[in-house]
């Protein structure tokens, strides 16, 4: 073989194995599995699995599809962030999700709430976020001055903050995260500063040590938020805010979503269920307070906008201290309608959940898939719900990618979850 034909080959065989190291870089869309750090974009294929050495970087104008059964195995050493200044899908099934994740060895009690990883933060220049059928996990590391999100200028771009799950920063952005679940993060699992927006059919358990929301809007924000189901956040379910002075003014529509013992963990004046603060404007409807830290609260100080509205609510409380929380006038703070179910006795109002033990400690932030929040057949909080009010997106939400999601309908009866079909 000629000299010049074997240096040709030795060429193409060192060109071949960089692409294999850098399968992710720029644009992957091979169904092999591989390895990521820096720029990525293009489609990382059905159930491949991608392990994320160090911070990775959707650029600007750029996209990344995740398509459905994919593992984003992150490193628990590098604890990478993901940082989106383009677009993101992330496209699960039921059947098949897409997950962002540790390898089983950190998926222990001792890790349960997390610190392994970043989140996705997703700047002001990312113009569409999808997580569909996605799980978020064991992440919400603290950040230093060489993080990523730091020297860019993200979330609070300061060190020393624990990440949360997602952040979006766009004003202009659509923002869809639905059937999804976020779990074993330590502080807040979202954080949205702006974007039209639908939060819908979620579940978020075993997160916060000393803070930390489950949804968290800030202004800028035009969200439908139905059909949650959050236990035992460490602070609130839903903290509503128009703090940031962007525009529009937030305003938030929370209908049909479940809460259960959220709020204890912090027992100071932030801790409960729904805060509502700073001018948003918020209405809230058919929601379901199973033994959670007051009903929906008010900031005495910062007002939300007077044309706020919260009614067909219900509440629970298995003893009398929770049930006291709940009262509007003997709290100051505490806010309702005329049409909310509100007893005054430990015990009112048993939503009859299909599998939930109703004592079950309200400090624990230990969840057990096995219990079932459906409404039994005989449920006295079937049918006590409204559906006249208006939802931003029941038009939809039209993807660049020609995907549209639309706000969930409004259901009468109260919560997340009917009786099992």
């Amino acid at each position: 073989m000629k000299l010049k034909q074997i240096l040709g080959m030795l060429a193409l065989s060192a060109l071949t194995f960089t692409g294999c190291e850098k399968a992710n870089i720029d644009v992957d869309t091979t169904p092999q599995n591989g390895s990521s750090i820096g720029e990525v974009s293009g489609v990382w294929a059905k159930n491949s699995v991608h392990e994320v050495k160090g911070d990775i970087i959707i650029p600007e104008g750029k996209t990344l599809t995740i398509e459905e059964g994919v593992t984003v195995l992150m490193d628990a050493t590098a604890k990478p962030e993901v940082v989106v200044k383009g677009n993101l899908y992330s496209l699960g099934t039921a059947e098949n999700p897409v997950k962002f994740t540790v390898s089983d060895a950190y998926r222990t009690t001792e890790n349960k709430f997390g610190k392994l990883w970043g989140g996705i933060l997703a700047g002001p220049t990312c113009a569409e976020l999808v997580l569909d059928n996605t799980i978020l996990e064991y992440g919400g590391n603290t950040t230093s001055d060489a993080s990523t999100s730091v020297k860019m200028g993200l979330y609070k771009a300061t060190a020393g903050e624990n990440l949360p799950a997602l952040w979006f920063s766009n004003v202009n952005g659509k923002l869809v995260v639905t059937n999804s679940i976020i779990r074993n993060f330590q502080e807040d699992c979202t954080y949205i500063e702006g974007g039209k927006i639908i939060f819908s059919n979620n579940v978020f358990y075993t997160t916060g040590v000393t803070g930390g929301e489950a949804m968290n809007f800030k202004s800028g924000c035009l969200a439908d938020v139905g059909f949650n189901f959050v236990y035992s956040c460490n602070t609130n379910a839903l903290k509503l805010s128009n703090s940031g002075d962007r525009s529009p003014q937030a305003y938030i529509i929370a209908y049909n979503n479940t809460m259960v013992n959220t709020g204890w963990r912090r027992p100071t004046a932030k801790g409960g269920s729904v805060w509502l603060e700073a001018s948003v404007r918020a209405d809230l409807y058919n929601n379901l307070f199973a033994n959670t830290r007051f009903g929906i609260k008010r900031d005495p100080k910062k007002l939300e906008d007077s044309r706020s509205k919260n009614d067909y609510n219900w509440y629970y409380g298995f003893d009398q201290t929770t049930v006291d929380q709940f009262q509007v006038g003997k709290n100051d703070v505490v806010t309702g309608g005329t049409h909310d179910v509100r007893g005054t006795t430990a015990g009112q109002n048993d939503p009859k959940f299909t599998n939930f033990p109703l004592n079950n400690p309200v400090n624990s932030p230990d969840y057990n898939t096995a219990w079932d929040f459906h409404l039994q057949g005989n449920s006295p909080a079937l049918g006590k719900g409204t559906t006249d009010f208006t939802r931003h997106h029941k038009g939809g939400i039209v993807m660049s990618n020609g995907l549209t999601y639309v706000s969930p309908e409004p259901a009468t009866y109260m919560g997340a979850y009917g009786t099992k079909l």
